[in-house]
């Protein structure tokens, strides 16, 4: 039942995601979606000791209301993540 109503609000752009940007490499990372705020903040911290665990500076992380069409976003003048850490799912996009 929860899923379904995380698909529900990812239709309509109301999920919360964490969004996760690094300097080095250049990315934006989303995860999620979250049926609330409190579970996306819940779990960024995961979500950062991952990155932090890859090499990543310069972490900004956030939580918000997003309808990302792509789950990592890479400057390609910088090097790809030789490991991308796991975007979580709780539903489909």
């Amino acid at each position: 039942m929860k899923e379904f109503f995380i698909n529900i609000l990812q239709l309509v752009g109301l999920a919360w995601w964490v969004e996760i940007q690094t300097d080095q490499p250049q990315c934006t990372y989303y995860f999620g979606p979250f049926l609330s705020q409190k579970e996306a903040r819940s779990a960024q911290v995961g979500y950062i000791e991952d990155i932090e665990s890859e090499g990543a500076q310069g972490i900004r992380a956030q939580v918000g209301r997003y309808k990302p069409s792509q789950l990592t976003i890479f400057d390609e003048a910088t090097e790809f993540p030789k490991s991308s850490p796991k975007p979580a799912f709780s539903g489909q996009m």
